[in-house]
């Protein structure tokens, strides 16, 4: 099976004492390991076994996010506080309320 197109990430698990390696796309499943190199390496493995186990029983696997298309547009709902302060700041930075929101998502 294909896997190498996954979102993998690997970090530091505190509670375990251990790496932790993570896919994006299987947010349930992770591997635990002594080594950065390891928990990417086990995870992998993880991630494989459970796409051949969900091919032989003819269950969707999740699209990559690399191979998603993302149109650049979804809708936040915040309070009407919250949103009256956003629409003061942006006139007063003479910006589009939705050119400050994109600045501050992508601090």
């Amino acid at each position: 099976m294909k896997k190498d197109k996954f979102t993998y990430r690997v970090t530091w698990s505190e509670d375990d004492n251990e790496y932790a390696g993570l896919c994006a796309e299987f947010p349930s499943l992770s591997w635990l390991a002594k080594t950065p190199e390891s928990a990417l390496k086990g995870i992998r493995k993880v991630v494989d076994e459970v796409m051949r186990d969900m091919h032989k029983k003819g269950e969707d696997i999740p699209k990559p996010i690399s191979s998603r298309h993302f149109s650049g547009k979804f809708m936040v709902r915040v309070p009407p506080q919250v949103h009256q302060k956003l629409a003061i700041q942006a006139a007063e930075f003479g910006v589009s309320l939705n050119r400050l929101a994109s600045a501050k998502l992508s601090q």
